[in-house]
C-alpha cells in the first residue's frame, strides 16, 4: 500500500505545482488537437515531409544481418553532428532491460539515410565476485553491469567529441540500476579519424571502490586537451542535470537534485533556459541550469507519460517538442510554438509500430525515446531537424524533420520523379523506411528515376505518403510497374486528414488488382511483372463514389468502404493495415514470434509518377 499512496502524493503534488504555476512563465500546450490512442497515428496530421528512417534492425538468428549483433534489447539512442558527421550511440542488452550483460553501441552515418554497422564503444563491464550493492541483497557472482545514459556526447569549446555512457549495477532484473550505486559514467573521445581514444571513468559513484575499476580516471590521461574537455563538460551544470539518475544522490555538480527523469533544454532569446523532463515536467533557469525558478510540474496541457520528451529550437527560430502525446508510447508527434512557451498545434512524426519481435523485461511497444541534438553538439547543414527514437526497445530509428514544420500541402501533387533534381524527389513526401522494407529513390531497369517500395521483412513494410490539398473532388494520375505479380502487396489508399481510409486498391501476391468493397475485395483486373500500369482515380466524396481506369480502360463506378468528409492524403504501403499493439494489449511481451530473424521473398514496385487535381476546400474541420 505504501508505494500507491506514494503514487498518489507525487500526482497531488504534480497537481498543486499546476496550481502554483499557472501565473508564471512556463511551457504549456494551447493547441485543440489531441490524440487517438486506438490508433498507431493517433488520428495525427502529418508534418509535411519527415522521413522515418530504420538504422538498425535486431536479429537474434542472423546475427551477420545486425552487424555481427544477437542482442535484442536495444534503447535509449542519442544523436550528435560532428565532423560533418551523424553519430548515434545507443544501449544494448541480450534479451531485457536491467539484465546484464550490457554495452554501448555507436553508428554513424554522412547522410542520416545510409548507417554504418554498429561497433561497441564501451564494451560490458565486469563486477567482481563479491560485492554487495549498499542496501541490496545479494552478492555478485559472474555477474556484468548494465548500462544506462541520459547522455550520449559533449564536443568542447576545442572540438573535441566525447561519447559518454554509464554503468550501473542490478543485481537482478528487478533491481534499479539508476539508484545512486552503480559503478561510475565513463567517457571516451572519438577521434576526426572515426577511432577512439581510450575509456576513462569521469565520475564514480560514491559507494563504489575505485580500487576495483577497471579503466583509469580521466585526469590521469596525459592527452591534456582531453582533460580540459571534460573539465569543461563538468563545470557545465546543463551537462551534468543529465545525470541526476545515475548519479550521487547529493552530487555537488548536479544542481537540481530531484530525482526526475531525460532532462533535456533550449534557450529562449532573452538567455532563459527551458527545462524539460519525462511526463512533459517543466521549469525555468535564468542563470544557465545553476538554479530553476520553481519545482518542476507538469507543462500545462502537454500530454506525456513516462517516455521522454524532446525539445529545441529549429532552424527557422521557432521551437518545437517531439514527444508520445498519450499514455502509451504511441504515436510519436511534434508541437510547435513561436516564443519557445506556447506550443499550438500536433502533428505526426512516426505513427507506426513494427511488430515487437522478441520479448524482454520492460519492453515497452511503439517510437519511444526520443532524442534529438543537443545545443552545442553539432548542427546539420540541411537545416532539417533530427531526432533518434528507439522501436519497441529493440530497432533503432531516425526522422529527419523539415523546418519550417508544415501541417498543408503547398499545391497538388505533381512528381515525375525522373524529371526532379537529385535529392529533391521526396521533399513533400512522408516515408517510412525499413532496412528490409525501404521506401527510396531508385534507377528502374530502363535508367529512369522511381520511388522504389521494396519488401523482404515478414514484420514490416515500405510506406510513402503524399499530402495533398484538402478537397472532396479528387484526381489521381500515377504509374506502378511492379516487379512481380505472384508475391508481396502493394496498398494504395485515398485518405482523409485523421488517416481514415476511403478506397483501398491492391496489387495484391494472386496477380490481381483489386479494392476493397465492404468486408470483401473486388477485382479490377489482372496485371503482369515488369509492366507499367497508369492508374486513374477520380474520387466524388459526396456520393462516395468513385472511377478507376487503368492503362486508358475505364473499369467502372464503386462505392468508397468508409465515408469520409475530404481527400487529404494518398498512401502507398507494401502491408496491410497494423492494429497491434492496441491500448487493451498486454504490457509485457514474454515470448518471440516466430520466425523473427528470417527474410521474406522479396517484392519491389516501382512508382515513376504522381499528379493529383482537385477543387481545394475553402475551410477545413477537424
Amino acid at each position: 500500500m505504501m508505494h500507491i499512496f506514494k503514487k498518489i502524493s507525487v500526482v497531488a503534488c504534480l497537481g498543486l505545482g499546476l496550481i502554483t504555476v499557472q501565473a508564471q512563465d512556463t511551457v504549456r500546450y494551447t493547441g485543440q488537437t489531441l490524440s487517438n490512442v486506438d490508433y498507431h497515428h493517433g488520428q495525427l496530421s502529418p508534418a509535411v515531409g519527415v522521413h522515418n528512417i530504420q538504422v538498425f534492425r535486431a536479429n537474434r538468428e542472423h546475427p551477420e544481418l545486425a552487424g555481427g549483433l544477437n542482442w535484442t534489447y536495444n534503447h535509449a539512442p542519442m544523436l550528435a553532428y560532428w565532423n560533418n558527421t551523424f553519430y548515434l550511440e545507443f544501449l544494448s542488452n541480450p534479451v531485457g532491460e536491467h539484465v546484464p550483460p550490457g554495452q554501448t553501441l555507436l553508428l554513424t552515418s554522412k547522410d542520416g539515410y545510409s548507417w554504418s554497422k554498429p561497433t561497441v564503444i564501451f564494451p560490458p563491464y565486469r563486477i567482481p565476485d563479491g560485492w554487495k550493492k549498499e542496501g541490496y541483497p545479494g552478492v555478485a557472482k559472474d555477474l556484468d553491469a548494465v548500462m544506462h545514459q541520459r547522455m550520449g556526447f559533449f564536443v568542447s569549446k576545442k572540438n573535441r567529441l566525447l561519447a559518454l555512457a554509464y554503468y550501473g549495477i542490478a543485481m537482478d532484473a528487478k533491481d534499479d540500476p539508476n539508484d545512486g550505486k552503480g559503478i561510475g559514467r565513463v567517457v571516451r573521445e572519438i577521434l576526426p579519424n572515426g577511432k577512439y581514444g581510450p575509456i576513462y571513468f569521469i565520475r564514480h559513484n560514491s559507494t563504489w571502490d575505485q580500487k576495483k575499476s577497471s579503466y583509469p580516471f580521466y585526469t590521469t590521461s596525459k592527452d591534456k586537451g582531453f582533460v580540459a574537455a571534460c573539465n569543461e563538460l563538468l563545470a557545465n551544470p546543463l551537462m551534468m542535470q543529465q545525470w541526476v539518475e545515475e548519479a550521487d544522490r547529493n552530487d555537488q555538480l548536479i544542481p537540481l537534485k530531484r530525482e526526475i527523469k531525460a532532462f533535456n533544454y533550449y534557450h529562449l532569446p532573452d538567455g532563459r533556459v527551458v527545462g524539460l523532463w519525462k511526463h512533459a515536467l517543466t521549469s525555468i533557469s535564468k542563470d544557465g541550469g545553476k538554479s530553476w525558478q520553481y519545482n518542476p510540474i507538469r507543462a500545462p496541457h502537454f500530454v506525456n507519460s513516462n517516455a521522454k520528451i524532446w525539445g529545441q529550437k529549429t532552424s527557422d527560430g521557432r521551437y518545437a517538442t517531439v514527444y508520445n502525446p498519450s499514455e502509451f508510447r504511441w504515436p510519436l508527434a511534434i508541437s510547435t510554438s513561436a516564443n519557445g512557451l506556447d506550443y499550438t498545434n500536433l502533428l505526426l512524426v512516426n505513427g507506426e509500430i513494427t511488430r515487437m519481435r522478441y520479448g524482454g523485461n520492460y519492453k515497452s511497444y511503439g517510437p519511444q525515446y526520443v532524442r534529438g541534438i543537443v545545443e552545442g553538439n553539432g548542427t546539420p547543414p540541411d537545416g532539417k531537424m533530427w531526432v533518434t527514437y528507439s522501436m519497441n526497445k529493440e530497432d533503432m530509428w531516425v526522422s529527419s524533420i523539415p523546418v519550417p514544420v508544415k501541417e498543408k500541402a503547398e499545391g497538388p501533387a505533381n512528381e515525375v520523379f525522373n524529371l526532379m533534381p537529385n535529392g529533391k524527389e521526396l521533399k513533400e513526401w512522408n516515408i517510412y523506411s525499413a532496412l528490409w522494407a525501404p521506401a527510396q529513390i531508385e534507377k528502374t531497369a530502363d535508367g529512369t528515376k522511381a520511388l522504389a517500395l521494396k519488401d523482404w521483412d515478414l514484420f514490416e513494410y515500405a510506406k510513402a505518403e503524399r499530402v495533398i490539398p484538402v478537397a472532396k473532388k479528387v484526381t489521381a494520375e500515377f504509374s506502378i510497374t511492379p516487379s512481380q505479380n505472384d508475391k508481396g502487396q502493394l496498398n494504395i489508399e485515398f485518405q482523409d486528414g485523421k488517416g481514415n481510409a476511403a478506397v483501398r486498391m491492391i496489387f495484391d501476391a494472386d496477380g490481381s488488382l483489386k479494392t476493397k468493397a465492404g468486408y470483401r475485395n473486388s477485382n479490377l483486373t489482372q496485371y503482369e511483372a515488369g509492366k507499367q500500369y497508369d492508374v486513374k482515380v477520380d474520387l466524388n466524396v459526396d456520393t462516395r463514389s468513385y472511377v478507376v481506369t487503368v492503362n486508358g480502360k475505364t473499369i467502372g463506378t464503386r462505392i468508397f468502404f468508409a465515408p469520409v468528409p475530404s481527400i487529404e492524403r494518398i498512401v502507398f504501403r507494401t502491408g496491410e493495415v497494423r492494429r497491434f499493439p492496441d491500448a487493451d494489449t498486454p504490457t509485457d511481451q514474454n515470448y518471440d514470434v516466430p520466425k523473427a530473424g528470417e527474410k521474406d521473398q522479396l517484392a519491389a514496385f516501382y512508382i515513376k509518377s504522381l499528379k493529383t487535381s482537385g477543387a481545394p476546400l475553402e475551410t477545413t474541420s477537424r
